[in-house]
């Protein structure tokens, strides 16, 4: 099984980005967005930005993966 984790852009820099998830910083590849924009959550999946969410998914799912820690 596969996970995608959300994840928000906060820097870009061509097609590679900085994005943040849980106050961890990691780097990831855009090749698949579309018009990434600083602000934009993305689900991650090995080191690519796969899709861009809504702010509001973003939030449920994190705040899910949280109460499961």
């Amino acid at each position: 099984m596969c996970l995608a984790i959300p994840s928000k852009i906060i820097k870009i820099d061509g097609v590679e980005a900085e994005v943040e998830v849980g106050g961890v910083k990691k780097r990831a590849n855009l090749t698949f967005i579309e018009k990434p924009a600083i602000g934009d959550y993305v689900l991650m999946h090995a080191g690519f930005a796969i899709k861009k969410i809504s702010d509001k998914d973003a939030r449920e799912t994190l705040d899910i993966w949280d109460k499961l820690k």
